[in-house]
């Protein structure tokens, strides 16, 4: 089977290929810079934290619209924006959110849906709260993971989806799975990536083959990118805080009974600070998380059922 490595190419000046591992042949994929930039214009001080409902917040998900046409992903339905209701956290208002949803077809009907949220806590007392590695981080894998899959057809379909208001009480998630753009029936799996980019012991958590242990055996065939460990764990109830079930966006597919894997980080100094900048991201983890993250991606396309 080939795999590529995106990290083959990183240190070079082109940043525009990767070498096929058991092949001599070369694929175009996405660009390591063009991931960093995502992440740099998301989580920069002009966005103003992506509160949902400020103009920093808009212009994030302008951002996203322009990002998700180039790219050449499909809207699901009418429309990219998928609008809902939510109660903004700890008062009794009620605002809009906008899901942000693509498509790339597949040979199956199945679907995969590959999410993170774009949304975060926004400026408080004059400071900005940048979330680079919450959760721009994860809205750059799965903008690369969409750029590679448009160009290397899956064998399901995968559905992007870039959530809103996942900072309150994953408000985004939960109304895109009450009100499915498609059959619940065809959904296999949600892959949810939130906070891959920081991680001083070069660890990367897939959680969630405590609950789908069938899932297990496909990501320990995982190529993952050298230096990077592939953990894991933080799954189980009895872990308390740190069982992670229900604390990102694919808890709600979880309560909805939807399989899930949770690629993410364990916390850091960072997380939830105005200090979590693009400046203090690890950028060479970052792109390895993505690379690892894109070769699990193509193991679970190619070996769950169609």
């Amino acid at each position: 089977m080939n795999r590529c490595s995106f990290l083959q190419g990183l240190l070079v000046a082109s940043f525009s290929f990767c070498a096929l591992s058991l092949s001599s042949c070369a694929q175009e994929v996405y660009q390591p810079n063009q991931v960093l930039k995502d992440v740099e214009i998301l989580s920069a001080d002009s966005m103003g934290g992506r509160l949902p409902n400020t103009p920093g917040h808009a212009k994030a998900q302008q951002y996203l619209l322009q990002r998700y046409q180039n790219i050449g992903l499909k809207p699901v339905g009418q429309q990219y924006q998928h609008t809902f209701t939510f109660t903004q956290r700890n008062t009794t208002t009620t605002q809009p959110g906008v899901n942000l949803v693509g498509m790339i077809e597949g040979k199956s009907d199945k679907v995969i849906v590959i999410s993170a949220h774009y949304d975060h806590v926004g400026t408080r007392n004059g400071k900005v709260f940048n979330g680079a590695d919450d959760d721009a981080s994860g809205i750059g894998a799965i903008l690369a993971l969409a750029t590679h899959f448009n160009k290397q057809k899956p064998q399901h379909t995968l559905i992007f989806a870039a959530f809103d208001a996942e900072e309150q009480g994953l408000a985004g998630s939960k109304a895109f799975v009450a009100n499915l753009p498609i059959a619940k029936e065809r959904i296999l799996l949600n892959v949810n990536l939130d906070m891959v980019s920081i991680s001083e012991k070069n660890e990367l958590y897939a959680s969630g083959t405590y609950h789908h242990p069938n899932l297990k055996p496909l990501l320990e065939q995982v190529k993952v990118a050298e230096g990077l460990n592939l953990k894991f764990g933080h799954d189980r109830p009895e872990q308390g805080h740190d069982d992670w079930t229900l604390q990102s966006d694919h808890g709600s597919f979880h309560q909805a009974k939807i399989p899930f894997i949770y690629f993410g980080v364990e916390d850091h100094p960072h997380y939830h600070k105005e200090t979590d900048e693009f400046k203090n991201i690890h950028q060479s983890f970052y792109l390895k998380a993505v690379e690892t993250i894109l070769h699990a991606t193509q193991v679970l396309d190619k070996q769950l059922p169609l």
